[in-house]
């Protein structure tokens, strides 16, 4: 390359602004009524502890469905550089969601919340602390008190139980809780399929597989009364199904090798 071209791409390459530190994809289905205080919060906490921030605002809906919420976060990313959003119609539910979140986003580390306002803001900062200063591959929280009823609290005990039995070894006690935060490079080694509600146990099924450092802290869960919960007992079923069917892909994986 000649002194002028080299100095060209420079010059270039100047222009281009460095990757955030951190991107933030934040899950906003339905949530048009919560989400804005959600964000404001957030953006105040992130300045703090991590200036150099992206958030990623997925408010993908189902067509004819009156949500408003892809209005909302188009507004909040409209008034921000650093928020962009993804409103699609939808073609899956919570796995569909996160996906286009993590392939829209451009940090550095990546961490996935929900934007109901059930997992607190504050947890954004402590499980990118956690995973900075021991220099760890994901972190996650565990819910230590859930605010959101008796049924939700032994569905997710029931369910924490059967993925130990079926996936030993892996030291989460919390499997579904967020907000879950990795690296880039972790994320760049995982295959995530899952459409539905079981990408939280898809995550950390491959980090058991690719034997990640993981690490976790306690959170409090809360209530919602904006929405009614989007777990029904057909959820509890499509879980248990897929556990099985990981399970024997694992079985056959390890067959393979």
């Amino acid at each position: 390359m000649s002194w002028e071209n080299a100095s060209i791409f420079h010059a270039f390459r100047s222009l281009i602004p460095p990757s955030p530190n951190i991107s933030v994809i934040i899950l906003c289905y339905k949530s048009a009524e919560t989400v804005t205080g959600f964000i404001e919060n957030l953006v105040s906490l992130l300045n703090l502890h991590e200036p150099n921030w992206e958030l990623v605002l997925v408010g993908n809906y189902f067509e004819g469905s009156g949500d408003t919420t892809p209005q909302v976060v188009k507004k909040l990313a409209g008034e921000n550089p650093r928020i962009r959003a993804v409103t699609k119609i939808k073609n899956g539910m919570m796995g569909w969601d996160m996906k286009s979140g993590l392939e829209a986003a451009s940090g550095q580390t990546l961490a996935v919340i929900d934007g109901d306002g059930q997992m607190p803001p504050e947890d954004i900062p402590r499980v990118y602390k956690k995973l900075k200063e021991e220099n760890l591959d994901l972190v996650k929280t565990y819910r230590v008190q859930r605010d959101d009823g008796f049924y939700r609290r032994i569905i997710s005990s029931v369910y924490n139980l059967i993925f130990k039995i079926l996936f030993p070894g892996l030291t989460s006690r919390d499997i579904n809780s967020k907000p879950k935060i990795m690296t880039r490079k972790a994320y760049g080694k995982m295959d995530l399929q899952s459409d539905g509600w079981f990408i939280d146990a898809e995550i950390m099924i491959q980090a058991r597989r690719m034997k990640l450092k993981i690490g976790e802290i306690p959170t409090v869960f809360r209530s919602i009364e904006s929405r009614p919960s989007f777990i029904k007992p057909v959820a509890v079923l499509e879980f248990l199904a897929n556990l099985a069917w990981y399970r024997i892909l694992e079985f056959g994986r390890c067959l393979k090798k």
